[in-house]
């Protein structure tokens, strides 16, 4: 993970500012994904999703914040009957289109209003790493929990709130990695950062933020993971062998 600067002296960024970021990002963000790959979604949180999603054979799931689509198609894949993915940015619609699968649809969307969706039509919601870049947060709860049916699941996937702080590495003389930095845990809000060269801003929160804004959305926690790689996957993406020393990621379990 990148280094992240704190910014609370800095003025809070706009949603179109976000949009903005995202826009910028997009091609790169692709040509990654679908090219160059990605080891810590491939070689990491894939198989912790997808095992927390668990049989999802005929069900309706929302993908919220879905990028370029990519865990939208391994559902799909999985026999879901319909997979609905949305994102704000334009041009991942535009690259998640440009692949099309049946049972598979997207849409320009707010994942914080979700209001063209009808009151519990679907069984299963996720958020793979998107509520971090969520500037309400809570408004993807409380959107997410009123479309899913009762007793339907929402998997959230999200930066571990002891990283979000600050996330960088205290180092050796010969730059060799000595333990991570947690600092300025309690201070909550935005963090700058480059991605593909590419400014970028998301959130920070604290672990009792994110759970207790679920427990108000009216949520229940059925199992909270922090994933952690096999030697087999760190044999496979060695640039993931951090993640078996601190835990980058952290996926809650959710019931409605």
């Amino acid at each position: 993970m990148n280094h992240v600067t704190n910014d609370q002296s800095m003025n809070k960024v706009t949603k179109d500012e976000l949009k903005s970021e995202w826009e910028a990002l997009a091609p790169g963000w692709i040509e990654r994904t679908r090219h160059q790959g990605d080891a810590h979604r491939a070689g990491l949180l894939d198989d912790y999703m997808l095992a927390a999603c668990g049989e999802v054979d005929g069900l309706r799931v929302l993908d919220s914040g879905c990028g370029e689509g990519r865990f939208c198609r391994l559902l799909a894949e999985r026999g879901a009957a319909e997979v609905v993915g949305i994102d704000l940015c334009q041009p991942l619609i535009d690259a998640a289109r440009a692949l099309p699968m049946d049972r598979l649809s997207y849409r320009v969307g707010d994942a914080e209003d979700l209001s063209d969706f009808q009151s519990e039509s679907l069984d299963l919601a996720v958020s793979y790493l998107n509520q971090c870049d969520l500037p309400k947060f809570e408004r993807n709860n409380e959107a997410v929990h009123r479309i899913l049916k009762k007793g339907g699941r929402f998997i959230v996937a999200n930066l571990h709130p002891m990283r979000s702080a600050v996330g960088g590495w205290k180092k050796d003389a010969q730059g060799r990695k000595e333990h991570a930095i947690v600092d300025h845990y309690f201070e909550e809000g935005q963090r700058s950062w480059k991605m593909l060269n590419v400014d970028f801003t998301n959130f920070h929160r604290t672990l009792a933020t994110y759970m207790n804004a679920f427990l108000q959305a009216g949520f229940s926690l059925e199992k909270l993971v922090e994933p952690r790689p096999t030697a087999a996957q760190m044999k496979q993406y060695p640039d993931i062998e951090d993640e078996d020393r601190v835990p980058n990621f952290i996926i809650y379990i959710l019931r409605k």
